[in-house]
């Protein structure tokens, strides 16, 4: 019985011993300078901590990126350049500006896209909102000279020595299975500055290889338009204004030809609506746009955009308004309603202040 008693004091005794251990055990393995290290260390051998990313939003299959992806990135398209596509959609399908922002895929619009098929781009012109050095870019891409430097002024627009094909070149085979693969991209600028460059340039400076805008197409929009047909100087940006805004300008354009490219619409230059472009870039935010187009493209290991002078991509509200002092609200807002389908498209800001 005495054994009995001490066999029994011996087993609670071994068995209060072990449950100290295994407190002590426990207390040690949750010091924090032993446990969070090893438990680290366990972490980063085994599995990552998995953090809760954010949501993402669903984007339409149509708005996804077409740029082409580097072999070593992945490029994550700026919500800004998909607002302007998804803006652009909006509008082609707004039935009331249907005929301002619709136009066939001609061959005049064919004539304006320029093609590099080695980097399988395409780029539409759009005068006179930069497009001298978008075509130095594919030159150089072409392999036609080895810099933008080292090409000649003269060269730029000689299609017959710059290496740039039109789309309207190819089949209508190749010219869909371009349209549907390649990256497409054109820029466009506020649509009434546009056309003060376009007068500025074609009319006031005229360039001397370019006789043909002061002494043919100019004396043809004064004939027609001039009110003061005693009035002797030289076409006035009025005159410009009202053979723009008259529904029935076309007729003069089929004589002046594809000179026209330097006002008309950027719907009539592009088909926007038509043709699902890759990236819009604006004239206003060239610096940013720029960069994004070349990455987007594939090609910004390959060459860059010339530098950009500064100040010279900001829209000048005093400029326009300046130009468009003393010409009547009506042949403004007739102009106006030519080109509004360019100021929806492209989310530029009615200008009512010139309007109303």
């Amino acid at each position: 019985m005495h054994h009995q008693w001490l066999l029994l004091a011996a087993c609670f005794w071994v068995i209060f011993m072990f449950m100290v251990a295994s407190k002590f055990i426990t207390l040690t393995f949750k010091d924090p300078d032993v446990y969070s290290a090893k438990q680290e260390f366990l972490f980063l051998t085994t599995m990552p901590e998995v953090r809760k990313l954010p949501e993402e939003k669903h984007i339409p299959e149509e708005l996804k990126p077409t740029g082409k992806e580097l072999p070593d990135s992945r490029l994550v398209q700026p919500l800004v350049y998909m607002e302007r596509l998804e803006l652009i959609r909006n509008v082609c399908r707004d039935d009331a500006l249907k005929n301002l922002s619709h136009t066939p895929v001609s061959k005049f619009v064919l004539d304006r896209i320029f093609v590099c098929d080695k980097h399988k781009i395409l780029f539409c012109q759009t005068p006179k909102v930069g497009n001298t050095q978008w075509k130095k870019v594919l030159i150089v891409l072409n392999g036609a000279f080895p810099s933008i430097e080292e090409i000649p002024e003269n060269v730029v627009h000689d299609h017959e020595k710059n290496g740039l094909p039109r789309l309207s070149s190819f089949s209508d085979a190749e010219i869909q299975k371009r349209l549907k693969t390649y990256f497409k991209f054109f820029i466009v600028r506020d649509p009434f500055e546009r056309l003060i460059s376009a007068f500025k340039d074609k009319f006031v400076h005229n360039p001397r290889f370019e006789p043909w805008y002061r002494h043919e197409i100019a004396p043809g929009i004064i004939r027609k338009y001039r009110r003061n047909r005693t009035e002797t100087r030289g076409i006035q940006f009025e005159d410009f204004v009202r053979y723009l805004g008259d529904p029935n300008h076309r007729w003069l354009d089929l004589q002046f030809g594809d000179h026209i490219i330097h006002w008309v619409t950027y719907v009539e230059l592009c088909a926007p609506c038509e043709i699902m472009y890759s990236v819009i870039g604006h004239h206003e935010t060239l610096e940013d746009d720029a960069p994004y187009i070349l990455k987007e493209a594939g090609i910004d290991h390959l060459v860059s955009y010339p530098t950009i002078p500064p100040g010279i991509t900001v829209y000048n509200r005093t400029k326009v308004e300046r130009y468009f002092l003393g010409i009547s609200k009506r042949d403004i807002r007739r102009l106006y309603a030519r080109f509004e389908g360019d100021f929806k498209l492209f989310g530029y800001q009615k200008p009512d202040f010139l309007l109303n």
